[in-house]
């Protein structure tokens, strides 16, 4: 969970590297945000146009994951290499945009982000809220997957799905993926090492210390899914992990249930890919609700 404290980001006017201007020449760095195992955030300005931006601060000692990029002579931190695909392909609604990044001495890795206005992460917005309607779930959960979608079709995962990686802008109620401190390039074979969160972790990770992107990334959204119909994830130990069976404490829909247990399938061959889910009579089902209540609201409100 995030720590708020209002703290600042000094940092030291540093030279701009491959022609860059240097960090402290283009943005203003203010009070932070939050912090975490991914590294500290703060907020910014942009000053050519007072741009409201987030600076994530990555100190080099706690990146797990280094890489190459061809303009950069020395290594930089898996996730830039990650955003910075993303961005080139041109980004993605449902996807946080890396604005820009710098290498400074003595602090790191510091990068831009995008930061919209009014957002709440996902966790916080459920503990105000509490579960959330199976209406909202659903308009939440199809952006969530659509951005998957995406990431996916771009070579990325991001391997840490959760609440706690999703704003909520409180005003147009759409949703984000954050944090790429995770993801790795995305491959069709499997991976055995894991730096995203225990609990949302798939029973082949807990048994066998091996998972594959995609049956990884659908179990994480059944355990998210959980978590806003129900208030709660269902599973806190690696025991519940393994026996694969959530206990519905809330009262939710027959059809829902059935994604989520989809989703939560024991075998990673018998969960849905992000195309099935999708097509899932629940997800379906609510476009159709929508319709329904726009053709039935409107008479018998002229009524």
């Amino acid at each position: 969970m995030l720590e708020k404290r209002t703290v600042e980001l000094q940092v030291e006017e540093d030279g701009g590297k491959n022609g860059k201007e240097p960090f402290c020449s283009q943005y203003r760095c203010g009070p932070l945000l939050g912090s975490g195992g991914f590294g500290s955030v703060f907020s910014g300005q942009r000053l050519s146009d007072g741009l409201q931006v987030a600076i994530k601060q990555i100190s080099s000692d706690r990146v797990q994951q280094w890489t190459r990029l061809p303009s950069e002579l020395r290594p930089v931190p898996m996730e830039i290499a990650l955003l910075q695909r993303l961005s080139e392909v041109g980004g993605h609604g449902g996807v946080i945009r890396m604005l820009d990044w710098f290498e400074v001495e003595g602090r790191g890795f510091l990068l831009v982000m995008e930061r919209p206005p009014q957002c709440q992460d996902l966790f916080d917005f459920i503990t105000e809220r509490g579960a959330l309607p199976e209406r909202l779930a659903l308009r939440f959960f199809r952006q969530i997957v659509e951005a998957l979608q995406f990431v996916h079709a771009h070579g990325v995962v991001h391997r840490d799905i959760k609440d706690e990686n999703i704003v909520v802008d409180t005003r147009t109620l759409e949703v984000k993926i954050i944090d790429f401190g995770s993801g790795a390039p995305l491959k069709e074979t499997a991976y055995d090492e894991f730096e995203g969160t225990r609990v949302y972790s798939p029973p082949e990770w807990i048994q066998a210390r091996s998972y594959g992107a995609v049956p990884l990334s659908v179990w994480s959204l059944g355990v998210l899914l959980f978590n806003m119909v129900c208030g709660d994830i269902p599973f806190e130990r690696d025991q519940e992990i393994v026996m694969a069976t959530p206990i519905f404490t809330r009262h939710v829909s027959k059809e829902c249930q059935a994604l989520i247990r989809w989703c939560l399938s024991y075998r990673p061959e018998d969960r849905p890919s992000l195309e099935d889910i999708l097509s899932h009579p629940w997800m379906e089902g609510g476009e159709e609700e929508e319709e329904e209540e726009e053709h039935v609201s409107l008479p018998s409100a002229s009524l």
